[in-house]
């Protein structure tokens, strides 16, 4: 299995950016979705997670109205669109991939793509 995370980049405060992450190896369509972030000297901490069928979908509260997470099952393909960035969102971005219910645990998770780095200057 293998999971390729794409989109990473320099951005100015305020500024936008598109990750998108193409799983190979699994049954994308069965599977809820995730990114997570770590930032330099800290934890791996969630970010926004969407289910198989795009229904539900949770977002830390410090991204919440400023990040959206969707899916196109027929590219195999999860998406996060990062509006209004700020430099704490600096850190790099992981997906991730789980055949169990919508949650935030990075444990619960199977499947990590490497990272793409996300750097926002002030």
């Amino acid at each position: 299995v293998q999971l390729q995370a794409f989109g990473g980049g320099l951005v100015q405060a305020g500024g936008s950016l598109r990750l998108s992450c193409t799983p190979s190896g699994l049954t994308f369509s069965r599977e809820n979705m995730a990114w997570f972030r770590q930032a330099p000297g800290k934890e791996r901490e969630f970010v926004a997670t969407i289910t198989w069928s795009s229904l539900a979908t949770d977002y830390a509260d410090s991204v919440k109205g400023r990040f959206t997470i969707s899916r196109d099952n027929a590219k195999n393909t999860v998406y996060l669109q990062m509006n209004s960035l700020k430099p704490e969102d600096t850190a790099v971005y992981y997906c991730a991939g789980t055949v169990l219910r919508l949650t935030r645990l990075p444990s619960d998770y199977d499947y990590w793509g490497q990272g793409t780095q996300v750097t926002v200057s002030s």
